[in-house]
């Protein structure tokens, strides 16, 4: 896709949501079902259904995902896509390239063997190695424009406030 057409594409929602803001708010979902099976929750993503489970560190057999690594593969899914639409619009030609997500978890929080280790991450890093000509400004403004418009990785950053609800069926 070239420049011009990402452009053109995104020109009539950007004007959409400039005069009418309350448009650009979308509520997207995503929703699982409980295992039958050991400790499992099946997740369907809209293109594929997705068992996760136990990480091996927790007790899991290795065989269903673990939703950590699920986490750090929507991070470089969204960072991939962020960047190649940004690398779009300012005309920068990416012949290809490789984007890592890798997070480092201490499980004695999560088996509650120590109060004092976090649950989840303590620490992510995002890898870029990218197959461009681009000048290193350009890669500057490539990654600070990634980072600021990629979705996942802002709401990683942010601690977006998460609310808790629930029903019970007797």
């Amino acid at each position: 896709m070239k420049s011009e057409e990402l452009r053109e594409i995104q020109a009539p929602l950007k004007e959409t949501y400039r005069n009418n803001p309350e448009e650009a708010i979308v509520t997207l979902q995503s929703e699982g079902t409980i295992g039958e099976e050991g400790v499992t929750c099946r997740v369907d993503t809209g293109k594929a259904l997705v068992e996760a489970g136990l990480h091996p560190a927790t007790g899991g057999n290795g065989f269903a995902a673990c939703s950590g690594d699920m986490l750090l593969e929507a991070l470089v899914a969204c960072a991939g896509v962020t960047l190649k639409a940004v690398a779009t619009s300012l005309g920068i030609k990416l012949r290809g390239g490789t984007i890592r997500a890798e997070g480092d978890l201490d499980f004695r929080g999560t088996l509650g063997v120590s109060k004092e280790a976090p649950v989840g991450f303590s620490n992510i890093r995002l890898h870029f190695d990218l197959d461009t000509d681009a000048t290193d400004d350009q890669i500057a403004t490539l990654l600070r424009l990634t980072d600021r418009y990629c979705v996942i990785k802002q709401t990683i950053t942010n601690a977006t406030d998460i609310d808790i609800l629930h029903t019970v069926k007797n």
